[in-house]
């Protein structure tokens, strides 16, 4: 059995990597942090009465890593969430192309031109546009070419007008197992479980619309932002007679720290855009249009095998 090999980046590469960290969207509020703590060592270098260690109780450092990691963690429950609801719909993808492939009947033959193979191509790759679709639904992008090499030019035509794409695809993929149904290709408890399936995949794009559409309340996230910068400024103030000019330094050090804390939580927050940090939805796309395109490419090839193999048993 081959074993899979997981590719380990270098900790120093990881370490001081800039792309998909935090500190280009923060380092110019350290920098305004830094230079607030130099001209307090300043002020404190004329012999000016800036040293006030009791502020370093105006904020206790506990209060502030407890509002600091909730507002993280509730970040990451989003995040976590998006990616078990997109997990979801890998699975009840798969799920349906077989239900689809191996469900419906290619004995009864169809009343039009296409055959009954070539109509299950054409909803396997239905299933793989509603993936797509769902990915530019919830970033709000219009429909491009990769999605309509797997649509008709009518499909396709139809989806550029439409304002939910992922429903309107749910509703053709409805519409044609109630058709191989009504043709007597298709029992009716399997197209009812089918249709369950369907209902799965919507519920799927409900949530993840759920949490696009219910950001952390707005009071919260300015009480978190005056908070962390109140506390980066009263810091030189605490400590500049033990520090000095170490002052500007240190604060920059703390700031980037806290700033660093809270631009995280706002990163993953959304969990479905373009960001570093956010879901690689592409890579997702891509798994489920490789699975069903082997899946339909192969299956003639495993009918052939299996009949075979049974020829040989005989």
């Amino acid at each position: 059995m081959k074993k899979i090999k997981i590719k380990r980046r270098s900790w120093f590469r990881s370490t001081f990597q800039l792309r998909g960290s935090v500190i280009p969207a923060i380092i110019e509020r350290s920098i305004v942090c830094a230079g607030f703590g130099l001209f307090v060592s300043i002020l404190y270098y004329y012999k000016l009465p800036v040293s006030i260690p009791v502020l370093g109780n105006a904020i206790p450092s506990v209060v502030l890593g407890l509002v600091l990691v909730f507002r993280t963690n509730t970040a990451y429950d989003r995040f976590w969430e998006g990616r078990r609801l997109w997990g979801s719909l890998v699975n009840t993808l798969r799920n349906l192309a077989w239900q689809i492939w191996v469900n419906v009947d290619e004995t009864t033959p169809a009343n039009d031109n296409i055959s009954v193979r070539d109509r299950k191509i054409v909803a396997l790759r239905l299933l793989i546009a509603f993936a797509l679709a769902k990915k530019k639904h919830l970033r709000s992008e219009p429909p491009d070419s990769k999605l309509a090499s797997f649509l008709s030019v009518a499909q396709y035509s139809l989806l550029q007008k439409t304002r939910h794409m992922p429903l309107e695809i749910a509703r053709w993929l409805g519409e044609h197992l109630k058709q191989e149904w009504q043709q007597q290709r298709l029992p009716l408890y399997q197209l009812t479980a089918m249709q369950t399936l369907i209902n799965t995949l919507m519920e799927c794009v409900g949530g993840c619309e759920r949490i696009l559409k219910t950001p952390l309340p707005l009071a919260y996230s300015i009480h978190i932002k005056q908070l962390v910068l109140l506390y980066c400024l009263v810091l030189p103030f605490q400590f500049v007679r033990d520090l000095n000019w170490w002052t500007a330094p240190f604060t920059a050090l703390v700031s980037l720290t806290l700033f660093g804390i809270e631009e995280i939580g706002i990163e993953i927050e959304n969990p479905f855009g373009t960001d570093a940090n956010d879901l690689q939805l592409e890579a997702i796309c891509n798994t489920i249009e490789q699975n069903i395109e082997e899946f339909i490419a192969t299956e003639e090839v495993g009918l052939i095998a299996f009949s075979e193999d049974a020829k040989t048993l005989n």
